[in-house]
């Protein structure tokens, strides 16, 4: 009996075994909103295949229109409440007719990163637009108004921001001030090329995942923030003094990451 229940069990066993071994790794689905360490706002659009189709080809053209319209639809949604910082949202700054006219039009010329049919012919699409290009909207004028270093010293490649523990919310526009308020790093810090494609920061889970991102480049300076006022971030005395001492060059291209926790 005990030899009849192991062969049972081990016929039972051999498909579900060979099913692991071929089954593909189950397609990862990204989440709706703002990505910010990616630096992009997404959004995803159903649609539904037109019932009056004459054939499965128009259904899913039919399906495919009204999953782009859905995904413009959310998409403008998610950009609207994106923080500007601490205290103003997109949506806020859409009550502008000039902004909203540019925002819309930036929604529109989303990028799709990726389709899936269903099969009754209906699909799914996931959109983004860069987070750079909101910045660039909201502040539009590319004069750098504040010094980005000095010639000579020592030349980190980015900034990385320890902000664990802190209430910080993540935001288009956030500044790092010294200890008397002052700006040291704002949208006014980025060339020009780098409001339309870098964004201002990237925010982060880990000061390892910083350190190794692109973003902050090889060899990132990592200074601790004493206090956060919503997107704000101040810097205790002696780490604004030792931001000041460098080559802070890299700031011009958008080179920092806040990590948050």
């Amino acid at each position: 009996m005990t030899r009849l229940v192991g062969v049972c069990a081990l016929v039972v066993a051999l498909p579900a075994l060979a099913q692991g071994k071929d089954a593909k790794p189950a397609e990862t689905k990204a989440q709706p909103g703002v990505n910010w360490a990616g630096q992009v706002i997404r959004a995803t659009g159903q649609g539904a295949p037109d019932l009056k189709a004459q054939n499965p080809a128009q259904a899913r053209l039919g399906a495919e229109m009204a999953a782009k319209l859905d995904a413009l639809r959310n998409l403008l949604g998610q950009v609207k409440g994106t923080a500007v910082d601490g205290t103003r949202k997109m949506g806020d700054l859409m009550e502008k007719d000039e902004v909203r006219a540019r925002v819309e039009g930036i929604v529109k010329g989303y990028k799709v990163v990726n389709k899936r049919y269903f099969s009754d012919n209906g699909m799914e699409i996931e959109v983004e637009v860069p987070v750079a290009m909101l910045a660039d909207v909201i502040d539009p004028d590319a004069a750098q108004v504040l010094a980005v270093g000095k010639p000579e010293g020592e030349k980190p490649t980015g900034l990385v921001i320890d902000a664990r523990g802190l209430k910080v919310t993540p935001a288009l526009m956030p500044r790092v001030l010294d200890a008397d308020g002052k700006p040291l790093y704002s949208i006014d810090s980025l060339s020009a090329d780098a409001r339309k494609t870098s964004g201002v920061a990237a925010y982060m889970a880990s000061i390892d995942e910083a350190q190794k991102s692109p973003k902050a480049g090889a060899k990132p300076i990592v200074l601790k923030a004493a206090k956060a006022n919503g997107a704000d971030l101040q810097l205790a005395p002696e780490d604004a003094k030792k931001l000041a001492s460098l080559n802070t060059g890299f700031l011009a291209d958008g080179k920092v990451v806040i990590v948050l926790n």
